[in-house]
């Protein structure tokens, strides 16, 4: 199975690399952009007997490596 996961900063927390990224769109003439937030994606192959395993396994591995759970929100989809 595939696993795909989000890793975004929850709300409040700064993003400086998404006001950089806002920033050069601007400088490259690009407008319309009212605001840029920066996030992780990962496709995680997954070996697991269903997909209630398969995501369990997953979160286990955001909650210990892939998000940082202090600052970080994520999402996992499992598709088969």
């Amino acid at each position: 199975m595939k696993a795909r996961v989000t890793v975004t900063l929850k709300t409040g927390v700064l993003d400086p690399q998404g006001k950089a990224i806002e920033g050069a769109l601007r400088s490259l003439g690009i407008t319309g952009i009212a605001g840029v937030r920066q996030g992780k994606f990962f496709e995680v192959e997954v070996e697991a007997a269903d997909e209630a395993a398969a995501e369990a396994t997953v979160k286990a591995a955001c909650d210990r490596l892939l998000a940082n759970t202090v600052v970080e929100n994520y999402r996992v989809e499992i598709a088969r």
